[in-house]
């Protein structure tokens, strides 16, 4: 979220940049779109890796559940 705020930040301040002739604010805005963009893949990067996290963490609670009951049938006979 807040890389997308920064990408619109830009996007306007290049725009006023652009409007007033202002090289400096035009130059302003395309950084703080980059850096936007980069924020936000990071942000994407960060959701990925929660979400296979969460998958390796079910695996693995899944597996210690078969090997837990596998124990006790084991046990049972």
């Amino acid at each position: 979220m807040k890389g997308s705020v920064k990408v619109v930040k830009g996007r306007i301040e290049e725009a006023v940049g652009a409007l007033t002739d202002n090289d400096k604010l035009r130059s302003k805005g395309k950084l703080d779109q980059n850096v936007g963009r980069v924020i936000q893949d990071g942000e994407k990067n960060i959701r990925q890796a929660k979400k296979y996290a969460r998958a390796i963490i079910g695996r693995a609670e899944n597996n210690a559940q078969e090997a837990l009951d596998k124990v006790k049938g084991q046990a049972a006979s």
